[in-house]
């Protein structure tokens, strides 16, 4: 196995010569290293122990499960992109197959549901994402310049805006990615050419508020045609930013090392949260897993010509591998202040379940946590967890799975 070690072992021991840090515990008695340098909290951390979990439990199976594979229209889910879970129990479900939102009780009843294809008021040119708006409201984005509209949680509309960034061309626009509590979007302008994005906080009125900076993106690799031209490609398993939110902070930060970097509302980093770990070189022999993964797409569009196909493959063959594997995968804050972080999952080395490692307000590392098998997690309450489920039929399924936080 080839590995790149990063040096978080040896800040460890730096940072425990220093005067001013704090060697600290987290409440599940893991220790961390704190200091604080111009305003930034800067807190190192050690791996939890291989195989070691958290005394957190996840039920055996859901509570709620929404989905049918024949039946009623509104629980036939299709490109069901945007869960959330409202303070009253509902279920709010962002269908973007039909661009419609769906509101179903708490017990997974369906109640209403409003938008669908148009360019009318209330209506959606495809429905990105929609998310809980603060008031008790319900906020959607979708195509069409980017608009945004707003609605009641019954559906009533109420009025739509655009992030008024003065840019012509659509794709040059700040693109909605989240709500936050204090009811400014989160937004990232991210073309699909470029190997930077900016993060950008907006209001409600759809002015720009803050801006986080410019942040490296996706990975490119520089490499020479046979006619002797530079040419920019994606490289395999390659690194990206990352982004989400963690209280009222903002994560920004890139795969290409295990580091979390969290701002504050006025654009200013706030916080800096390291976890040891141990960079992997992707080899020849992971190649093949990547292309059939890159190929399993064309299987869901009937009729595509086979030799589409074979010419995909020998594309994907050609494609160069990343200098690393990503050093994690997705960030998700819950209603207690923690971020969870997604661990990475290698290929040829199946995990019986996802991994995260969970670190509490303050960014000390609690431990390891395990979730379904298959479940997309979209929100994280106090006692449950929300999630997207799609089963070996491709049906789609909205879950609630009951979750237990013991011992911390």
């Amino acid at each position: 196995m080839n590995t790149v070690r990063i040096t978080t072992l040896v800040a460890l021991a730096a940072l425990a010569c220093a005067q001013d840090d704090q060697q600290q515990q987290s409440p599940t008695g893991l220790a961390s290293l704190v200091r604080d340098s111009a305003g930034i909290r800067i807190t190192e951390n050690a791996r939890p122990l291989a195989g070691s979990r958290l005394p957190w439990r996840i039920g055996s199976e859901p509570t709620v499960s929404i989905g049918k594979l024949e039946g009623e229209e509104p629980y036939m889910l299709h490109w069901a992109g945007s869960l959330a879970r409202l303070s009253d129990g509902r279920i709010m479900v962002g269908n973007s197959g039909s661009s419609e939102v769906r509101m179903f009780d708490a017990s997974g009843t369906h109640l209403v549901s409003w938008g669908g294809e148009g360019e009318g008021p209330g209506e959606f040119m495809t429905l990105a994402r929609a998310a809980p708006w603060p008031g008790d409201s319900i906020v959607a984005w979708y195509s069409s310049g980017l608009s945004i509209s707003v609605f009641d949680s019954d559906g009533n509309y109420g009025r739509s805006f655009v992030l008024q960034s003065g840019e012509a061309e659509v794709w040059r626009r700040p693109r909605p990615i989240a709500v936050r509590a204090d009811a400014t979007i989160l937004a990232i302008r991210d073309p699909e050419d470029a190997d930077t994005a900016v993060v950008e906080i907006w209001d409600a009125d759809g002015a720009l508020s803050a801006s986080l900076g410019t942040h490296p993106h996706r990975e490119v690799i520089v490499t020479t045609n046979e006619q002797g031209f530079s040419e920019l490609s994606l490289p395999a398993y390659g690194r990206e930013l990352v982004t989400g939110q963690w209280g009222d902070l903002v994560v920004a930060s890139h795969t290409a090392r295990y580091e979390i970097r969290a701002f504050r509302s006025d654009g200013t980093l706030a916080r800096i949260v390291r976890r040891e770990h141990v960079l992997r070189v992707p080899t020849q022999e992971d190649r093949e897993p990547y292309i059939e993964e890159q190929l399993a797409m064309y299987a869901t569009i009937p009729d595509f010509p086979p030799e589409m196909v074979e010419q995909a493959r020998k594309s994907f063959e050609s494609t160069p591998l990343a200098e690393a594997f990503p050093a994690f995968s997705r960030v998700l804050s819950d209603a207690a202040g923690n971020l969870w972080v997604r661990e990475y999952d290698f290929p040829r080395e199946e995990r019986p379940a996802p991994l995260w490692t969970v670190f509490d307000p303050e960014g000390r590392v609690l431990g390891f946590v395990e979730t379904p098998k298959g479940l997309r997690i979209d929100q994280i309450g106090e006692d449950y967890i929300l999630g997207h489920f799609r089963d070996e039929l491709e049906v789609e399924y909205v879950q609630v799975w009951p979750l237990e936080r013991s011992g911390g």
